[in-house]
């Protein structure tokens, strides 16, 4: 079988803001088995990344299994909404969290990384936002749900179309999505549901065509609800967890490192025959149809005699 080796590859994460996250880990992952990691961040929030990195506000984060400490060979600033220079608005330009960057868009990224590198072997989407999330979707303006849609699904297509051409044959993409794309997730709202119902559609049949074209492998990991700064925007990922806790089959708190390690497996040479997969990290919670700790259950034997481990 083949080792999960991935000394000499070059992995590019999207969407590492802070030393939290399903993108941070993944980043230890990869470092882990060998990888060297580049990172591109958001462009408003490069400036907070670089001082919080430098004054060492990440060092314990940093942290591998042999003692040293995460390094990156290279950040970049990016906002993957904008496909090219053209594509970025004027107020956008004249933003103050936008002033002093330039190049940033995602073709202009792609060319940097070709300058810096040469070619890439792993890509990582960790991206999404919706600005409406916290609003129903009745609620949700067209503006709201189109942007979420650019953001957290659109933005995987772009990163590919311009990355594909500079990855070496025989590389590996990889998302990150969650079940509200097929269940209902009350207050889980904006159009970010839709936007992970297309992002999981995308990755089947951009596995098709990154893998006929470059021979890349495309997949999607489902992961269940974490405690990141990112989710805490939805304004109810405590309810979320617990919730999750009291009722997939594993009743224990997800931890990120369980969702990097997925996703090494699945971008390395290991997972060589496997592409266009949603693969579920969330404890089991997706295989439930029946909230066992229900108060409709509570006189029911048949549920109340289950053991439901909270701990």
């Amino acid at each position: 079988m083949t080792q999960m080796d991935l000394k000499g590859k070059k992995a590019l994460i999207v969407g590492i803001g802070d030393d939290q996250g399903f993108g941070w880990a993944i980043a230890k992952a990869l470092a882990e088995a060998g990888a060297e990691i580049l990172i591109g961040t958001w462009a408003p929030i490069v400036k907070i990344f670089k001082t919080s990195w430098s004054m060492g506000k990440f060092d314990q984060s940093r942290k591998l299994s042999n003692g040293k400490l995460l390094e990156y060979a290279k950040l970049y600033p990016i906002d993957a909404v904008f496909d090219r220079p053209e594509d970025v608005p004027q107020e956008i330009k004249e933003n103050k969290r936008y002033a002093e960057l330039s190049g940033y868009t995602v073709s202009e990224v792609a060319k940097q990384v070709e300058a810096d590198f040469g070619k890439i072997d792993i890509l990582v989407h960790s991206l999404a936002n919706g600005p409406e999330v916290t609003k129903n979707l009745l609620d949700t303006s067209r503006k709201g749900y189109l942007a979420a849609i650019s953001s957290s699904s659109y933005s995987f297509i772009s990163l590919l179309s311009h990355f594909g051409p500079l990855m070496n044959q025989g590389g590996s993409v990889l998302s990150l999505t969650y079940i509200a794309s097929e269940r209902v997730i009350p207050g889980y709202g904006g159009g970010m549901s839709s936007a992970k119902a297309a992002l999981e559609s995308d990755t089947r049949t951009l596995a098709w065509e990154a893998g006929r074209k470059w021979n890349l492998r495309v997949n999607t990991i489902s992961a269940g609800a974490l405690r990141s700064r990112a989710a805490k925007a939805i304004g109810m990922i405590s309810d979320m967890i617990a919730y999750a806790k009291a009722n997939a089959p594993l009743g224990k708190d997800l931890e990120a490192e369980e969702v990097a390690s997925a996703a090494k497996f699945l971008l390395s040479p290991s997972a060589s025959a496997i592409t266009g997969v949603t693969l579920y990290v969330d404890n089991g919670m997706h295989a439930m149809g029946l909230a066992v700790d229900s108060s409709a259950l509570q006189n029911n034997t048949t549920y109340s005699s289950q053991s439901v481990t909270t701990s």
